[in-house]
């Protein structure tokens, strides 16, 4: 792929290798605490603590930087260019593909720069600081009946900047798309010091930038010349799925996506700008909620269902399989909840939404109506209590905790956890990857928003011996190799980070 620089121009941007010089760090620290307000933090105690996040990682980085202001994430910015030393924006730490732990300068944004800026109920829209929690952002907004459509299940703790980093999803992108679909602009900072605000870019506005010169306009001309020499292989090789995560967001460079650099950037994971603030769309958040929960005789006959329901148009749709009931069960996880689900060994959770409750009632049962015409109807439950109903949802999101270190099992790890598929594709998609658990040895629940296609699973792999670890790359091979045949996405959700990254040549080819 073409530079956005000549060779004498990246040569400061290169970094040490991972063994950063402990006398640069030293001074890195120095400088930094001169020039900042925030908290710079080289300690061995904070860098342990920053050292890992929610994936198999652990790589201890140089030091830690909890800014103030935007000024002190400009002056590390800087401090970091003139040490040449590598730069990571880390969020809630939630990340399960190794994107929050490098050997780099952490920026976390959290204490301070967590700000909602401001929020505009009519023109349903957000400016939020990187730090924000993403339910500190949704309990404002649904005062106005408002919400940011993707909502993971860390959203308690997991931040804005992180999900735009991320390209973070969640239950409910069914009706409100990934992360990028929700980005109006975004104010960034680059590592050369470049501060701009970026979105969508109508011709005329490009040809002035362009015009202008400057380093802005040099990075809009190389990003149009990826658009105009690589754009029919992207049109080719980018799967049209709901969930495709994998990879920069390359199609929103294109002429027909209005050239939106600021979607270009989310999922980029913090290795081209820095995010210092963002303007977000909202969307409505029906006030009435019903849940209709579907039990199948296992999962893949689950997923062969989906695209029927999809049809109702649900908010969410999201599944759970028998494994992860049974880790619930040794776990002693909602054990009384458990019980509300029908009988199956494979479930869907079917949400609606309405202008109330009885709307929402509606829909649901013109779905159930709808399935019990089928041969192979599923059981069917639709819930009247709303505490049951958080009851049940909250089975869904204790899948990862439920599904790692049970008592007794292997343990199980991230690593091939956030696969999608078109939603049309799930059955046959599940049925050829457990066929790759049983060649390999492995087990692993399955769950995840079967309404997108994306399959969430935490696998017994062998990570501590030789053998293990070759028999996890052979794996990761066949297993990256089947998603693509089925024209998804090595990632759904989590991004690639430093566990799928290496395969992206699979899905877009080595000139991609």
């Amino acid at each position: 792929m073409a530079s956005l620089l000549h060779e004498s121009q990246i040569a400061w941007a290169r970094p040490y290798s991972t063994d950063y010089p402990a006398g640069e760090a030293h001074d890195l620290e120095t400088q930094l605490k001169k020039r900042i307000e925030g908290e710079v933090r080289f300690d061995d105690g904070s860098r342990a603590l920053y050292a890992t996040d929610g994936s198999n990682y652990l790589q201890v980085p140089i030091g830690v930087v909890v800014p103030k202001s935007i000024e002190d994430v400009i002056a590390t910015v800087a401090e970091c260019r003139r040490h040449r030393a590598p730069l990571l924006a880390r969020g809630g730490g939630t990340s399960l593909a190794g994107q929050c732990c490098n050997v780099a300068v952490v920026l976390d944004f959290t204490k301070y720069l967590n700000q909602l800026i401001d929020l505009d109920p009519v023109g349903k829209t957000a400016r939020v600081q990187p730090g924000i929690v993403l339910d500190w952002l949704r309990t404002e907004a649904e005062r106005h009946h408002l919400t940011f459509g993707p909502d993971p299940s860390t959203h308690n703790h997991n931040t804005l900047g992180g999900m735009i980093g991320n390209n973070s999803c969640g239950t409910h992108s069914v009706m409100a798309g990934k992360t990028e679909e929700n980005v109006l602009e975004l104010d960034v900072l680059t590592y050369d010091g470049l501060r701009m605000r970026v979105g969508a870019t109508r011709d005329d506005e490009f040809e002035r930038i362009v015009e202008a010169g400057g380093r802005r306009g040099e990075i809009y001309a190389g990003l149009r010349r990826i658009a105009d020499r690589y754009g029919n292989q992207i049109r080719a090789r980018f799967p049209n799925i709901p969930r495709r995560v994998s990879g920069y967001n390359l199609p929103d460079l294109l002429p027909e996506n209005g050239f939106n650099v600021a979607r270009a950037l989310v999922g980029t994971e913090c290795t081209c700008a820095v995010t210092l603030e963002a303007t977000i769309r909202l969307v409505w958040s029906p006030p009435g909620r019903s849940l209709v929960v579907l039990g199948y005789p296992d999962i893949y006959k689950a997923g062969d269902h989906v695209p029927e329901i999809l049809k109702f148009k649900p908010v969410a749709c999201e599944a759970i399989d028998a494994l992860l009931v049974e880790n619930m069960k040794i776990k002693g996880l909602h054990p009384r909840d458990l019980k509300l689900l029908p009988n199956g060994r494979g479930w869907l959770l079917v949400e609606f939404g309405g202008e109330d409750r009885q709307d929402a009632d509606n829909q649901a049962r013109r779905l159930m109506d709808s399935l019990k015409k089928h041969r192979d109807a599923p059981e069917m439950k639709l819930y009247d209590d709303p505490g049951e109903e958080r009851l049940v949802w909250d089975i869904r999101e204790s899948g990862l905790g439920a599904t790692a270190w049970v008592p007794g099992q292997p343990a199980t790890w991230e690593g091939w956890e956030d696969s999608a598929v078109h939603p049309d594709k799930i059955g046959p998609y599940l049925r050829e990857l457990c066929e790759l658990y049983e060649k390999h040895g492995y087990e692993g629940a399955l769950y995840g928003h079967f309404g997108q296609g994306c399959i969430h699973t935490r696998i017994t792999f062998d990570l501590l011996t030789a053998g293990g670890i070759a028999n996890y790359r052979a794996f990761m091979d066949d297993a990256t190799s089947l998603v693509v045949k089925y024209g998804g996405s090595l990632s759904g959700e989590h991004g690639d980070g430093q566990s799928k990254a290496e395969f992206l040549p699979k899905m877009y080819g080595p000139e991609i």
